[in-house]
């Protein structure tokens, strides 16, 4: 049997700019993509902590030590600047590799910077 456990989080993620004309997206800088274990357009699931708002789209690689997230597409019209997200990330896992499973969370700061990170 397989579960399907979250793999990856990037919490409190601040919104850095909306991009509605682009083709749909959002763009994490690569370094924390590579922390987080965030592969290069990976489905990702966010959350947005200022309005509620739950999407899924997929992750593009940012400019590393930016600090820019970006909705794009039609995600631009579920968040604004300064908003922030919970980014999720799962994976299919046989049952022999639940046991223990963590995933990687990393915690960002209003700068995006990383502040904690924990897991695999």
């Amino acid at each position: 049997m397989y579960h399907q456990l979250l793999k990856a989080k990037i919490h409190r993620a601040t919104v850095t700019g909306a991009n509605v004309n682009y083709e749909g997206s959002l763009t994490l800088p690569l370094d924390l993509m590579e922390k987080a274990g965030v592969l290069p357009y990976e489905r990702v699931l966010c959350g947005n902590m200022a309005n509620g708002a739950r999407f899924e789209t997929y992750a593009i690689p940012g400019e590393p030590g930016s600090g820019a997230i970006v909705l794009n597409g039609a995600v631009a019209h579920l968040g604004k600047p300064g908003d922030r997200l919970t980014i999720m990330v799962f994976a299919l896992a046989a049952d022999p590799e639940t046991a223990g499973w963590q995933p990687r969370v990393i915690v960002l700061d209003e700068q995006n910077r990383i502040q904690v990170e924990r897991g695999r």
